[in-house]
């Protein structure tokens, strides 16, 4: 008989009048890892924030069974007691506070009413070699990296004698080795007689790590896939999450025929004052019309800033070399100098970057080019209707109407918002940075057809990315970088993952 930790049983969510959860049954047995998997908005988070009382008792339908007990978690420290805890793709730490602060915050060792400092600094070097970290727990949080900062919220978690341990995207902002040192992690709390539910996007992940997954769709329980039975399978996962076969994940161009250069630099460098060293090294780069160049590299490899320096230098990089567009020499000193040359720069932090995630998706998508829908400095409030309205159904936006928040769509409609608003100033070159970060297979397909369809129309892109998977699946030509450099270049004929690994390390 199945010795079941968690059993969610009929739960059902209600957001004014739409539906994010209905009648979802999710079951977990002690010990084992559980991987949480669906499309953008299918409903893994909300389900999650059920479970931790963000959404208190009386604020869904359903039943809540842990440990034996139906339990009503009226807020978060509720579900902690219980022995619950979750870590957020956004991690909730305090930057200037130390690493034995941040672990035992909310949670002091204590005698007589007084936080005894030196006890907690011992217990927090026990909880940082769980975790396999070995560093001064003094050290500020700032200080570290994200990797490091992932496993001090870990931590801070088995602090609290966690017995089911949430992680949500807990690998989304980390490089390959940060993600396997994690994901090894895991295993070890599993040993330990710690469950483990993980979201993630990653299907590799899922598979590598994962003893079940149950899939959502459209806020509904679509099954549950056993690894001892064969079942974790990416075919099946797809088929689960999307409800369609996705044969090839990266659709195919009906042609790939490319004009003469829209882009060229020579001897490109560029250096970081506030770094104090250079970031980008003599590259030698060149796009042609209706040609996607996928940039790959390890984390720090000089990707971004590359992408940064050619978007107008908005990080104000000491320049050197020479960019050409379409044949002609150009000095662009800022982003407006860019836009108006026709380049187009897609950030890889949408929800720092590149999105108001306060705004409606209307402000978001008019943002880069009011110029277009204003006069004598007043927007005309119709066409930037009409511009939105054109925006959301070309790229399939998926929301009630353009008044939406944007912070609240899902991820891959975020990354559609965030494509439209710069499409909306008419590119003849579009950087995109790392274009599919923390979205589900789903909205990858529809974001590669639409790079596919924009090319077809002419346009160039720039693709970064750290996934080899998509540089291969989607690019004409790619260059690899190391230490801020152009270590090789390689036609797609030629590009294999060994490959570009080989340059990338060098």
């Amino acid at each position: 008989m199945s010795d079941y930790i968690l059993e969610m049983n009929g739960i059902s969510k209600e957001f004014t009048g739409v539906k994010a959860l209905a009648d979802v049954n999710f079951k977990v047995e002690r010990g084992e890892i559980h991987c949480l998997i669906g499309e953008n908005g299918a409903g893994k988070s909300t389900l999650m924030k059920v479970l931790s009382g963000v959404y208190p008792h009386g604020t869904y339908k359903g039943d809540i069974v842990f440990e034996g007990n139906v339990q009503q978690f009226h807020k978060i420290s509720d579900s902690v007691k219980a022995g619950i805890a979750i870590i957020y793709q956004e991690l909730a730490l305090f930057p200037d506070l130390t690493v034995y602060e941040n672990i035992y915050a909310g949670n002091e060792v204590s005698r007589g009413g007084i936080v005894d400092w030196n006890r907690t600094i011992v217990q927090a070097k026990q909880m940082l070699r769980k975790v396999k970290l070995n560093l001064n727990p003094e050290t500020p949080i700032k200080d570290l990296g994200v990797g490091k900062q992932q496993l001090v919220e870990i931590a801070k978690a088995l602090s609290k004698n966690v017995k089911l341990l949430i992680l949500d995207e807990p690998t989304a902002a980390l490089n390959e080795n940060d993600s396997e040192n994690l994901l090894e992690l895991l295993r070890e709390l599993k040993d330990q007689g710690i469950t483990c539910i993980m979201i993630s996007h990653k299907l590799k992940e899922v598979i590598s790590i994962a003893d079940k997954a149950t899939v959502l769709r459209d806020g509904k329980t679509i099954c549950t896939l056993d690894a001892s039975k064969g079942e974790l399978v990416e075919n099946v996962i797809i088929k689960s999450m999307v409800g369609r076969e996705i044969d090839d994940i990266y659709p195919k161009r009906l042609r790939r025929k490319f004009g003469d250069r829209i882009l060229e630099v020579r001897d490109w460098s560029a250096y970081d004052p506030q770094l104090g060293r250079q970031v980008v090294k003599k590259v030698d780069l060149h796009v042609k019309q209706g040609e996607i160049v996928g940039i790959a590299g390890l984390m720090g490899s000089g990707r971004t800033e590359l992408a940064r320096s050619l978007f107008g230098n908005p990080k104000a990089y000491r320049l050197s070399g020479e960019m050409l567009l379409r044949g002609v020499p150009v000095e662009l000193r800022h982003t407006s100098d860019a836009i108006r040359a026709g380049i187009a720069y897609v950030t890889e932090d949408r929800k720092g970057d590149g999105l108001f995630l306060i705004q409606d998706i209307k402000s978001n998508l008019s943002a880069a080019n009011l110029r277009d829908i204003a006069s004598r400095g007043v927007i005309n409030d119709n066409e930037e209707i009409r511009v939105a309205n054109r925006y959301k159904d070309s790229l399939n936006v998926k929301a009630p109407s353009i008044e939406q928040i944007v912070g609240n769509l899902s991820g891959g409609n975020q990354q559609k918002v965030s494509l439209g608003k710069w499409l909306f100033v008419g590119p003849k070159l579009m950087i995109l940075d790392e274009p599919t970060r923390g979205i589900d297979v789903g909205a990858k397909f529809e974001i590669y057809t639409i790079m596919n369809k924009l090319i077809e129309e002419g346009m160039s892109i720039i693709m970064i990315s750290s996934e080899l998977g998509e540089v291969l699946g989607m690019s004409d030509r790619v260059y690899v970088m190391a230490e801020g450099r152009i270590a090789g270049e390689l036609p797609i004929e030629e590009a294999d993952q060994e490959k570009i690994m080989q340059l990338a390390t060098q």
